[in-house]
């Protein structure tokens, strides 16, 4: 969809990723940095681990959601870029291996881009309808690349972001939609694990127009029919 332009951030996990400055404003605003749980007990979202390059989220035993990270960073349009596995550990009752990168405006989410064992899926949220019991919004429908994941086998994904336009892939393949919340101003990226998953040589770069994207949109649409 887009062309890279200069690189936004890099992290390459090598030790444990810099703490957030700034002060927590709203859902994900006025932070820059890192915020995600790395005690050893967990916690209700479980707990992150960092070692050998490897950023590996860890849902504990009894956790009401996955690990989440979220990076702080202004932004509009961008390219994220980064390897990822869905780990295979003893379940402990939480079967559902599962990955996400959201992209979160300043009340909530916008965009997730999920990985499971079935493949990769694309799924928008919906800035008028809100779940009453949550209070988050609630996604709209999803876009599937359905293939299947391996456990403890790495995997590229990409998220680009243009406009209200998004394009998620996985090893080369994609799939894409449209939303008017997608072109929000952002505030934050979020990294997610459900029982465990790790993630590895996170970039995001500033994405830029191409020409071409009229044309390979079609193709891409195309592809995706059953």
């Amino acid at each position: 969809m887009t062309t890279r332009g200069k690189l936004l951030t890099s992290e390459d996990f090598v030790a444990a990723p810099a703490p957030f400055t700034g002060k927590p404003v709203g859902f994900a605003s006025g932070f820059t940095g890192w915020r995600y749980n790395s005690s050893t007990t967990g916690g209700k979202g479980g707990r992150w681990e960092t070692a050998n390059g490897e950023f590996r989220g860890i849902e504990t035993p009894g956790a009401n959601h996955p690990a989440t990270a979220s990076f702080g960073m202004a932004f509009q349009d961008v390219i994220i870029q980064c390897d990822v596995r869905l780990n295979d550990v003893v379940d402990e009752g939480r079967k559902y291996r599962s990955l996400f990168v959201k992209a979160t405006d300043a009340k909530d989410y916008v965009i997730s881009l999920s990985l499971g064992q079935g493949g990769l899926f694309l799924s928008p949220y919906d800035a008028d309808k809100i779940n009453p019991a949550t209070k988050q919004r609630e996604k709209g429908t999803t876009v599937k690349l359905l293939k299947p994941i391996k456990l403890n086998e790495w995997h590229t994904v990409v998220l680009e972001i243009r406009g209200d336009e998004v394009v998620g892939t996985l090893d080369g393949q994609s799939i894409t939609l449209s939303n008017p919340l997608i072109g929000t101003a952002k505030h934050s990226l979020m990294l997610g694990a459900g029982t465990e998953a790790s993630f590895r040589r996170l970039r995001v770069w500033e994405a830029l127009p191409n020409a071409e994207w009229a044309k390979n949109k079609a193709k891409l649409q195309t592809a995706a029919k059953p």
